[in-house]
């Protein structure tokens, strides 16, 4: 068993949104689903969590685009899939993940600096924050348009590491997908894994520690910060 993410080092949790503390990639895959749709495309389940889950909206156009041999360019693709994210966001937030304010809260309360690294964007995650009152407990977010890079580099969690003025081995990061764990390693940051029905098959192999939930996480391996 590989030894636990959360050591003696940890003081600073870093959360990625989408999949980790929103359940919104049932959401995300209906939208791109709408958008392909249009150009004569159908996205089916095994090819969004096999090649979409977890990674930024435009690298997502490009690999569409390239897998269903689309006329259409990249930025075009992206831009509709962002409005159409953005006009679902008008109305309501994406529902929480099981035991996401709980997992938030405690951490807070154990002591540990709180951020959010999202290979999505920032106007998201201030949705999700203000509807679930969220905001006072986190002192960073890092988003796609905050990066030359985002996720599976690892340029966004040293942003947030910088941010906070942490090292890498002072953070820990929660992910649900192969790609965010990859940032997260590739920065030095060790990963917390926990896989949802669209990343059950991802290769974690580099991850510290998986489990199935956040709640999982949080009796199995939280302890307070130091």
């Amino acid at each position: 068993m590989p030894p636990l993410a959360v050591n003696h080092q940890t003081n600073t949790i870093l959360f990625d949104h989408d999949g980790t503390l929103v359940d919104s990639e049932r959401v995300h895959c209906e939208l791109w689903r709408t958008v392909a749709n249009a150009y004569g495309a159908t996205i089916d389940d095994v090819f969004y969590s096999e090649v979409m889950a977890g990674v930024p909206t435009l690298q997502n156009a490009y690999d569409v685009i390239a897998h269903f041999d689309l006329d259409v360019s990249a930025d075009v693709l992206a831009k509709e899939k962002f409005d159409s994210v953005t006009a679902y966001l008008k109305h309501q937030a994406f529902p929480l993940m099981p035991y996401a304010k709980e997992a938030v809260i405690t951490a807070f309360k154990a002591g540990y600096t709180l951020g959010v690294v999202t290979g999505g964007s920032k106007a998201s995650v201030y949705k999700t924050l203000e509807a679930y009152e969220l905001a006072p407990y986190f002192s960073s977010i890092v988003a796609v348009e905050d990066v030359e890079n985002s996720k599976p580099h690892p340029d966004c969690y040293l942003k947030a590491a910088q941010e906070l003025n942490k090292t890498p081995q002072q953070c820990v990061a929660i992910e649900d997908t192969q790609h965010g764990m990859q940032a997260a390693v590739s920065a030095g940051i060790n990963c917390v894994a926990i896989p949802t029905e669209h990343s059950n098959t991802h290769d974690f192999s580099k991850a510290s520690s998986q489990y199935s939930s956040l709640q999982e996480w949080l009796q199995t391996e939280l302890v307070p910060a130091r």
